[in-house]
């Protein structure tokens, strides 16, 4: 529910994300593992990446809980062509629980990426989701997506609050670390405009307020819980980067082989 009101402003707060390096790391897990036809975008979100992929040429599916993200994702990919040049790519979206997910057939590749893991906050809920991701793809299928280490979450922590002050979009953050459960819960309070286009000083803002809680696991963990629903084959690397995790890696990427 944390999402309903804030996939309106979604993506004009996420606009500085690194989507291109995502888009180029999993460019590159096609050039080391092979080219999928047919992909799952875990956690889709609005589309940012999702939309992309199908102009690539692939068939994909964004899944996500949230429908109004969804609603997003959808009006955007319908005022943009899906398809270039020969490519023939194609995009639907569905609502469905990460941790519960399946389709009627199989796929040929999985991507998760955002940190959407981080948000499933029992161990339970994550190998569910390991599960149902190991019976949705074919056979040599790649499950592919990152997550926030714990460095990165108390880092987080360490140097909040974070502030965006500009003329028609501001918010605070504040964070609270719980160091037992490895855990941060985020607080957001975000100030949007009620009409942009209106430059007088009497112009209001609207308040949103918006509480997303994230943990972080034991990369060692992630990977065990990987290998005992069946993958074969469990890569784990570096922000953006095809070297090895190290203390103070921020996002982790895992590759796993079905």
């Amino acid at each position: 529910m944390a999402y309903q009101q804030f996939a309106n402003y979604y993506d004009r707060l996420m606009e500085d994300m690194p989507y291109a390096d995502w888009l180029r790391f999993v460019g590159q897990c096609w050039e080391r593992y092979g080219r999928p036809a047919s992909i799952v975008d875990l956690g889709c979100g609005t589309g940012n990446l999702t939309i992309p992929l199908a102009r690539d040429g692939f068939q994909v599916t964004g899944i996500d809980l949230s429908e109004d993200m969804l609603a997003v994702a959808r009006s955007k990919s319908e005022g943009s062509s899906c398809t270039g040049g020969s490519n023939r790519g194609s995009v639907q979206w569905i609502q469905q629980d990460m941790v519960e997910w399946e389709l009627p057939h199989a796929v040929d590749a999985v991507v998760s990426f955002c940190d959407c893991f981080n948000y499933l906050l029992e161990e339970d809920s994550l190998r569910s989701a390991f599960r149902s991701t190991y019976q949705g793809l074919t056979s040599g299928g790649l499950f592919v997506f990152d997550v926030h280490t714990p460095f990165q979450l108390q880092s987080y922590a360490k140097h909040q609050p974070f502030v965006l002050n500009e003329e028609d979009i501001a918010y605070l953050w504040t964070c609270q670390w719980d160091e037992e459960w490895c855990e941060i819960e985020h607080e957001l309070a975000i100030f949007v405009k009620e009409d942009p286009q209106d430059r007088s000083s009497l112009n209001r803002y609207i308040r949103v307020d918006e509480t997303h809680i994230q943990r972080a696991y034991p990369l060692d963990k992630i990977a065990g819980m990987l290998r005992q629903e069946g993958f074969a084959q469990v890569e784990c690397f570096a922000d953006f980067t095809w070297k090895p995790v190290e203390e103070e890696t921020e996002r982790a990427f895992f590759v796993a082989k079905k």
